[in-house]
């Protein structure tokens, strides 16, 4: 399936959607309880990414499927599955159930043993992987993931850098904080991590003057490979990429791209890392993106989707050639809870349920038939949107003050007032019943991939509501 991008075509408004009643496992109102939850965290929580004194977290009673609620008894759908991990919803009975019982069976174990669980999720992962990427070392999370994947990387080729997107995520350990290109990486960078940034394809904001997607693809090639020559193929262990950047805008990249990448590592001896931290198992209507793209990279990193976020777990794929290099020489890193029994259990009852439910498939339609069109309808309406990108449940709404010039809604990095117009679209949305997944002057549609056309109803129209008060920044 290719990319699909929209412009702003003339379409009708959509019908308001038939309110849908709450789930019977919604509890009533207990403002009490939520007020205990709110005091108890503001005294003890310290909250990632924030100025502590200045944010005011939600209280959440509870959520299923792809809403939850809080305390008031307020219900939200949530268009941004939790941190875009939720990719079968909030507590699926088949995952829960899984979880219980590993939980009764054996609920630890040192990672040096052959667990069944951690066996069972491997070998389900490996078979979905691209081409030939046997071998797993599971990590905790998304960072540890691209970190080992980049110490393997390093320890492989025997050379020092990696080079990374600017616009780009990768975590917020040591070595993938210094690899992200967005913003979080400034307090944190250390300018001697061995890390040089490039810039990726990205057609609306192009760095290269291009006028087509051909164009962007052939000049982003073009610069890649004249970074390399200057930084020294030689000293360049890695390239890593998000195969659809996430948080960084979602720009799916253009026809060609990641397999130019692909051949400029082979020639120079380059790893290719893959991120797909966010973007795999089902996100794009695939197990994995690359495989929109036919490409197989060297290592491949996962998260989130993997269980759905039930219990924290993430991992490396590793090629066959990489592997051969730990077969007699030991692989200096490990992790206490690496492929944690109930973390894994629930990989292995999320993948079945993903195969048994068709939620690769689900997903794959859902941007196709409803999301793409619906947010197109979306766009050819409100002026305040520039763009719209995406595929499966994994979209981007880039938002601007003028079409003409392409001037963001907010500056980058914007905060305070200076962001004001951002977070009056979002306090619309949720005055609508919709969480909206926000990030600079863009919002992101990235709910459950499983999310019903009736749930996706209500989230264009909460949607549409949301864009009128962004469209009062307009110029």
């Amino acid at each position: 399936m290719s990319p699909q991008t929209t412009g702003t075509p003339e379409a009708p408004t959509p019908q308001p959607p038939t309110p849908q009643p709450p789930t019977t496992r919604q509890p009533q109102p207990d403002p009490a309880t939520g007020a205990a939850v709110k005091a108890a965290d503001r005294a003890h929580v310290f909250h990632s990414w924030s100025a502590q004194e200045l944010i005011d977290p939600l209280a959440v009673a509870g959520a299923r499927g792809a809403h939850f609620w809080d305390y008031e008894g307020n219900r939200y759908l949530d268009f941004t599955s939790g941190l875009v991990f939720t990719n079968i919803g909030y507590q699926h009975p088949r995952v829960v159930a899984a979880i219980q019982e590993q939980a009764a069976k054996l609920t630890t174990f040192a990672p040096a043993f052959a667990v069944e669980a951690r066996s069972e999720a491997a070998r389900l992962i490996a078979e979905r992987t691209p081409g030939d990427l046997n071998k797993v070392f599971f990590t905790n999370g998304g960072a540890e993931a691209v970190e080992n994947a980049v110490r393997m990387a390093r320890l492989h080729t025997g050379r020092p850098k990696v080079l990374s997107a600017y616009r780009s995520y990768h975590g917020a350990t040591a070595a993938a904080i210094n690899l992200t290109g967005d913003p979080r990486r400034w307090p944190s960078d250390s300018g001697s991590a061995g890390v040089v940034h490039f810039w990726a394809p990205f057609l609306y904001r192009s760095p290269f003057y291009a006028e087509t997607e051909e164009q962007e693809r052939d000049r982003a090639l073009a610069h890649l490979a004249d970074t390399l020559a200057f930084e020294g193929p030689g000293t360049v262990a890695a390239v890593v990429l998000e195969t659809v950047p996430g948080t960084a805008g979602i720009m799916p990249p253009p026809p060609g791209y990641l397999a130019g990448v692909r051949a400029l590592c082979d020639e120079h001896g380059v790893v290719l890392i893959l991120d797909e931290v966010m973007a795999g198992f089902g996100r794009t209507g695939a197990w994995f993106a690359a495989d929109h793209y036919e490409v197989v990279p060297d290592l491949l990193t996962f998260a989130k989707g993997v269980n759905s976020g039930y219990v924290p777990l993430g991992g490396v794929a590793i090629s066959p050639e990489i592997a051969e290099t730990f077969a007699r020489r030991p692989y200096p890193g490990g992790l206490t809870y690496s492929g944690h029994p109930l973390a894994c259990a629930a990989a292995v009852a999320t993948i079945e349920t993903m195969a048994d439910e068709d939620v690769i498939g689900q997903a794959e339609r859902l941007g196709r038939e409803v999301l793409g069109p619906g947010l197109a309808e979306l766009a050819a309406r409100h002026p305040s949107v520039g763009e719209v990108r995406g595929l499966g449940a994994f979209w981007a709404l880039e938002l601007v003050r003028d079409r003409e010039t392409r001037e963001p809604l907010v500056p980058y990095n914007a905060t305070g007032g200076a962001n004001a117009p951002m977070a009056a679209f979002a306090a619309e949305a949720k005055r609508h019943g919709l969480w909206p997944f926000v990030n600079m002057n863009r919002t992101h549609v990235v709910p459950p991939c499983n999310l019903t056309a009736e749930e996706a109803a209500e989230g264009l129209a909460a949607l549409d509501a949301a864009l009128s008060v962004a469209d009062e920044h307009t110029v």
